[in-house]
């Protein structure tokens, strides 16, 4: 009996079990469904709720802030517009010297957008067809060069020159100069410029020194090198319109300080020049290409500047002028004056200063300072004329007194004897 008991309860179990078993399975698959259901019901709900959301987020912002930006850029620039509308007008600029290089430099600053308020030079027919061209004023008194402008740019040929310009007496750019910037571009001693710095101040003006390493079409296209000198505060109130006129400037120091740095470049430049004068005059008498013997040149030690802009017109004997013989025997005695001051003997700035004389006595000095080569190709040497024979002789006579004089000047005077 047991057995048959043991046998007939064991199928329930097994039911039971499958049973069970069915409505696990039964269950999980509820499960699975409400948890599908769930899902679909969550990405029904959720989902879009979230999307709709960011939208109207996004369209409220694009709605708000957008355009609260753009506005803001306008307001912005008009702003600036308005700055810019206020901005401080240009300095009025006056010259005093307008031969190759004022004149250019006028014009550049003209076109620029400066008012060329007045011009003066000696030679009034020059400054009266220039102030045509730029609707200035040609000046007969150095007075009225200072009365209409706020600056005044002096390009004058030498010492005495600067010194009459700016002198005590009679008329001069100083009378009613208070306030008034003069930038001196003029090669000259550097004694000068301190000189007239100083006088300048005396009346309530400010001078600088704006000395030119370029020449005229630099001038004319706004792209001169500057070496200036004078007071830093006056130089950088200066420098918009100094870069007006320059592609590069370099604040050297004191007033004085410019023009000794600009002595040096024209005596190595001199120097420099009068050297190829004598290589290629040399190579002509020894009958070798020239045009070969430049290219050797430009290739080795031999090379400078002045073989780029002088070699041609040495070849060619064009001597229009850029930077006059005239010019160069005067700044390579600014040197030599200087070396004196140091008991510095410079042979070679000597001799060089020494042709550019002989190009001056022979009535060359108003030719550009390639015109040195005049004097040392075969067949070329020119010979002096009558009347710079005279200006020579009269030149030297007079420099003579005036050493003369000023020798007598320092000697104490023997008093009286009653």
């Amino acid at each position: 009996m047991p057995i048959k008991r043991t046998a007939t309860k064991a199928p329930a179990k097994k039911a039971t079990t499958k049973r069970a078993a069915k409505k696990v399975i039964t269950k999980r698959v509820t499960q699975k469904a409400t948890t599908k259901r769930a899902v679909k019901k969550t990405a029904a709900k959720k989902t879009p709720t979230k999307k709709a959301t960011t939208k109207r987020a996004v369209k409220k912002t694009a709605a708000k802030k957008v355009p609260t930006k753009k506005v803001t850029i306008k307001r912005a620039v008009k702003k600036v517009a308005v700055k810019r509308k206020v901005a401080a007008p240009k300095p009025t600029v006056g010259f005093v010297g307008v031969g190759r290089m004022g004149a250019n430099m006028a014009r550049h600053l003209h076109a620029c957008g400066y008012t060329i308020s007045a011009l003066y030079d000696i030679n009034s027919d020059a400054a009266a067809t220039l102030a045509d061209e730029l609707s200035s004023n040609a000046v007969k008194k150095l007075s009225a060069v200072t009365a209409a402008s706020d600056i005044v740019i002096t390009v004058v040929t030498d010492d005495a020159a600067m010194q009459r310009i700016y002198r005590s007496k009679k008329d001069s750019l100083l009378q009613g100069a208070a306030g008034t910037l003069f930038i001196n571009c003029a090669t000259l001693s550097p004694q000068v410029h301190v000189d007239i710095e100083a006088k300048a101040a005396a009346v309530g003006a400010s001078t600088l020194e704006g000395c030119m390493a370029s020449s005229i079409p630099q001038a004319r296209s706004g792209t001169l090198y500057l070496m200036i000198g004078g007071q830093a505060v006056v130089f950088n109130k200066a420098k918009p319109l100094l870069n007006a006129l320059s592609q590069d400037l370099t604040y050297v120091g004191e007033s004085g300080s410019a023009s000794k740095v600009k002595a040096l470049v024209n005596m190595v430049m001199n120097i420099n020049t009068a050297a190829l004068a004598e290589g290629l005059g040399l190579g002509e008498a020894l009958g070798l290409d020239l045009k070969m013997l430049c290219k050797v040149f430009a290739q080795t030690g031999a090379n400078s500047r002045v073989l780029e802009t002088d070699a041609a017109d040495m070849l060619n004997r064009d001597h229009e002028c850029y930077f006059s013989a005239a010019h160069a025997a005067k700044d390579s005695g600014i040197a030599l004056e200087l070396a004196k001051t140091k008991k510095l003997k410079l042979p070679l700035a000597k001799a060089t200063k020494a042709q550019y004389e002989l190009l001056k006595a022979a009535g060359l000095g108003e030719l550009d300072k390639s015109a040195v080569a005049e004097l040392t190709f075969p067949g070329r040497s020119p010979k002096p004329t009558k009347q710079s024979q005279k200006k020579a002789k009269a030149a030297k006579t007079s420099s003579k007194k005036s050493k003369q004089r000023s020798k007598s000047s320092k000697k104490p005077k023997a008093s009286k004897k009653k």
